[in-house]
């Protein structure tokens, strides 16, 4: 079973406008609706994959049950989220069908107590003992500690399960110092982190701060890990023209999926970037082209060196 932590579930709320234009009234054309979460997202696409996935982190008031009862619609997904007093967040996405632009609007998420954090962690700790990896991803709710992601990190190495964490801001700074086996962070997260905007020097200036690994997602240039096994990159056929809500989310589940698989280096950047660039032609944003993924499979490019034993 593969693990994914959401602490900050989302209800993901998309709509669809012939055009959008700021001060206007709308008539939305679309509308679409569905558990949402980097950590939630990525475990959708394990289970599309055909891996076991159990999903935790939290969920409360009448969104929180909007949520898990989509959940429940998702075949090999198990719902392990922890109840909480506060209200799941929303996230809207405005699409833009004249051009395809997408607008993002995000709630900050349910207060969590002291109580809450606590019933997690021992709710965390306990799916660990069943688990083959854990992914931590996305943002911290209000009333989680800065450090969370470190604790996280930590536990899950004590236990013994491979760790990745995919966060951004003061939660990755202070994540990372727990040594998570892999990070996955974006170009601007990378540079964020440290100070580099070039991304094989800022690769390795992550390395240094605590992360095994890194794999940087680069937009249309790919993917860069750096690795204890050695180096390489992971390019897409040709740029692509669509939604790219998700996408990194995707390259997660590949990096994930490959790994539990036993697959070398080479092989999980494909499917990580095959996964990546089948999301960004999906019509529907966070899910994949299947049969863009079996095409990209075949045509995404890996070059590298693996380190000499």
């Amino acid at each position: 079973m593969i693990l994914t932590v959401t602490l900050n579930t989302a209800l993901d709320i998309t709509y669809r406008v012939p055009s959008l234009r700021a001060g206007a009234s709308h008539r939305v054309s679309e509308v679409l609706e569905r558990p949402g979460g980097k950590g939630v997202n990525v475990a959708r696409v394990l289970a599309a994959l055909g891996h076991e996935v159990t999903v935790t982190g939290f969920s409360g008031g009448p969104t929180g049950r909007v949520l898990r009862d989509r959940l429940t619609e998702v075949p090999r997904l198990t719902d392990a989220l922890v109840p909480v007093s506060g209200a799941t967040r929303r996230t809207v996405t405005l699409v833009d069908g004249r051009t395809g632009a997408t607008t993002h609007l995000g709630e900050p998420g349910p207060d969590i107590t002291h109580a809450e954090w606590s019933a997690f962690q021992e709710v965390y700790e306990d799916l660990l003992a069943s688990a083959s990896a854990v992914a931590l991803c996305g943002s911290l709710p209000p009333g989680v500690p800065v450090g969370a992601y470190a604790h996280l990190v930590r536990t899950a190495r004590a236990a013994q399960v491979p760790v990745l964490l995919d966060t951004s801001g003061a939660a990755l700074r202070r994540g990372v110092a727990g040594r998570p086996d892999f990070l996955k962070p974006n170009a601007e997260e990378l540079a964020e982190l440290t100070g580099s905007h070039e991304p094989l020097r800022a690769t390795q200036d992550a390395r240094r701060r605590g992360a095994g690994t890194v794999i940087a997602s680069l937009g249309a240039d790919g993917l860069l890990a750096v690795t204890p096994e050695g180096r390489w990159r992971a390019t897409p056929p040709a740029a692509l023209a669509g939604n790219p809500t998700g996408a990194g989310d995707a390259a997660v589940a590949g990096l994930l999926s490959a790994l539990v698989e036993h697959r070398p280096w080479p092989e999980r950047l494909i499917r990580a970037t095959a996964l990546s660039a089948a999301t960004v032609l999906s019509p529907t944003a966070g899910d994949f082209d299947r049969a863009a993924y079996d095409r990209f499979l075949t045509t995404v490019t890996v070059t590298g060196v693996a380190t000499a034993a």
